[in-house]
């Protein structure tokens, strides 16, 4: 038989012969009962399989088979039983009931519970605030501390420029007086929360409080800070007002001063002082440094540091034992001092009137903790290398100086 010879198919041979099958018998649409297209197979004919049928299939359907007695063979699915290993998942029940089921016509509609997101929720986000919450003030923290710093180096060069041609007695002095400001800032003072501006009643009206700080500093004088506050709450006890301190017994007042320095002449000073105040300013102080010094018990240093506390007004220089010693031993003067008045005049002279306020509590501060009366820290000073008088050596007095 030769080799490469094509098959004619039953198409290619209908084909050539231009032939067109017709079906014998038309059904109508109203016709027909049935729902499978093989039960369509052999209708008009009572021979399995005729050719007469009016769909033309090689192959034997369903229903031939059926017909010729043939068994059909059944798909069998074998069902793997359950070990113990291979258990049948739970139903959540929950779940269920998140989800219910609705038949309209042919179709299913599956109906379910809209759970919010995790991450969205109220609760979940507050969570996440109150975690973050600290995070985020330490560093807004952070930044503003920064932007302080910023602004301290440039007010700093700033300032440094404008008092560049400031003819002062130490070329060092605005360095000095940087280092001072530095280490006041890392390190507090009595001064700081037992100070003159801190003896005064928050709660009392602007009167009792310039009077307060009037008081203040009179008992002050050759007296710690923690001493002058202390006597001070006593007498806030008594309501201290220039009327209550007229009342008052001397013997008694003279008590609630001590142990502050001197406490009899300051107790007599008081007595006098209310008396002038009650009948020439009605128990208010005066508004400017010269009526101050006037009052008995006050002097120069005094009456300036109380037009700055009381009435906000820079006057002067308020030159205490802690300035007075400073000045001196930083070279700021251009000749020493004996008296603390001479060195306010000699200050007064050179320094830019826009530092005066700040010199009496930067000085104060420092000299209670680093630059002290007798053996002054030297070693933990900014100021050691640029300092004339470093590591000197002061003979202890008798009388503790404040």
């Amino acid at each position: 038989m030769a080799k490469n010879i094509k098959k004619t198919t039953l198409a290619n041979k209908l084909a050539k012969k231009g032939d067109v099958i017709k079906p014998t018998t038309i059904i109508s649409k109203q016709a027909r009962t049935d729902n499978d297209i093989e039960d369509l197979v052999g209708v008009s004919s009572n021979a399995t399989g005729s050719s007469n049928s009016i769909y033309f299939s090689p192959i034997r359907t369903r229903k031939q088979r059926v017909i010729n007695g043939e068994s059909l063979k059944n798909n069998i699915v074998k069902v793997e039983a359950l070990s113990p290993t291979r258990v049948a998942p739970k139903k959540n029940k929950k779940e269920d009931q998140l989800v219910s089921k609705l038949q309209i016509g042919s179709a299913t509609v599956v109906k379910c519970k809209i759970v919010p997101d995790v991450v969205d929720s109220p609760i979940r986000i507050d969570n996440i605030k109150k975690e973050l919450e600290p995070q985020i003030k330490k560093e807004i923290d952070d930044i503003k501390e920064g932007l302080v710093k910023i602004k301290k180096e440039v007010n700093s060069q700033e300032e440094s420029q404008l008092y560049h041609d400031v003819e002062a007695p130490h070329p060092f002095w605005y360095n000095h007086l940087e280092n001072i400001r530095n280490m006041r800032n890392s390190n507090s003072a009595p001064v700081d929360t037992m100070g003159c501006h801190r003896c005064a009643d928050s709660t009392a009206d602007a009167k009792t409080q310039r009077f307060q700080n009037l008081v203040a500093l009179m008992l002050s004088s050759q007296t710690k800070d923690q001493t002058t506050y202390e006597a001070m709450n006593r007498l806030k006890e008594q309501t201290l007002t220039p009327l209550k301190i007229k009342e008052i017994p001397i013997a008694e007042l003279e008590n609630l001063l001590h142990p502050v320095s001197f406490y009899k002449n300051k107790a007599k000073y008081l007595k006098q002082t209310v008396d002038i105040l009650l009948d020439k300013y009605d128990s208010d102080i005066p508004d400017n440094p010269k009526e101050l010094i006037a009052l008995p018990g006050v002097g120069p240093k005094m009456a300036h540091i109380c037009m700055a506390v009381a009435w906000n007004k820079i006057t002067g220089i308020g030159v205490d034992v802690h300035v007075h010693r400073l000045s001196n031993r930083l070279g700021w003067l251009p000749k020493p001092t004996k008296e603390p008045e001479q060195t306010r005049v000699a200050l007064e002279k050179w320094l830019p009137f826009s530092l005066w306020s700040e010199v009496n509590h930067l000085f104060v501060g420092f000299g209670q903790t680093i630059c002290t009366p007798v053996k002054p820290n030297c070693g933990e000073c900014l100021n050691k290398d640029i300092c004339p008088s470093v590591n000197v050596q002061i003979k202890p007095k008798k009388k503790s100086d404040r």
